[in-house]
């Protein structure tokens, strides 16, 4: 096969294949992943740097719970995108008061910003690791100069290695946290709380390490 031809295949199951998984899981993931400490206390730990009325992108923003409710209860003007029609469908009967755009985080224009925040949780896993390196350097564009990341990922060594999720297989990525933070750092933006978690969701589910990244824009030399 041509090489353009397979990476072209590549591009295209990369960005088809985890939106029919998300539609398939639908609110099955809210049930099983229904309370996460973790996941609240970072939003919460944000809430406190941002401005009244803060813009804040909201990164496969799935159901819109309890991420997306939390900041616009919060006063935040919040944009939430997602791949997913059927989470997006969740999402704006959950969150009425926010916009839901179906967007690719590796598609999504700047030019929606600047935004104060953006937040990210368990959303770039699904991608090969160069696309997290490309998302996180096209998000850091959507954000102020002071703007913050709040970023969550599951602890592995992986590289878009099949995984099934909710008896769904999806593809999943991600790094230990000390290469983890390089990678932030390479992307643009300095790290400035760590929070790793053990989390147990409510499913015949494994337990995870979470890591829970709360970063800064890195000022331009």
């Amino acid at each position: 096969m041509d090489v353009t031809l397979a990476a072209d295949d590549a591009r295209s199951r990369h960005r088809h294949e985890p939106a029919a998984a998300f539609d398939l899981i639908g609110a099955r993931y809210q049930e099983a992943f229904a309370r996460n400490d973790g996941q609240q206390d970072v939003v919460e730990l944000l809430l406190g740097r941002l401005p009244a009325g803060a813009r804040v992108l909201d990164v496969g923003c799935g159901s819109g719970l309890p991420t997306a409710r939390a900041l616009v209860d919060a006063g935040c003007a919040v944009t939430g995108i997602d791949i997913s029609p059927v989470m997006l469908e969740l999402a704006r009967r959950n969150v009425p008061e926010a916009t839901f755009l179906q967007c690719d985080v590796r598609d999504v224009d700047p030019r929606l910003g600047p935004f104060d925040a953006v937040v990210a949780l368990f959303t770039l896993p699904m991608l090969p690791r160069v696309e997290i390196r490309r998302a996180l350097a096209r998000l850091r564009e959507c954000l102020r100069p002071d703007g913050l990341l709040v970023l969550a990922m599951v602890e592995t060594d992986a590289d878009d290695e099949p995984f099934s999720f909710l008896d769904v297989p999806v593809r999943v990525s991600g790094w230990p946290r000390q290469q983890l933070r390089r990678v932030l750092a390479d992307a643009g933006f300095t790290v400035w709380v760590e929070d790793v978690r053990l989390y147990q969701p409510a499913a015949p589910t494994p337990g995870e390490v979470q890591i829970f990244l709360t970063a800064e824009v890195t000022p331009d030399p």
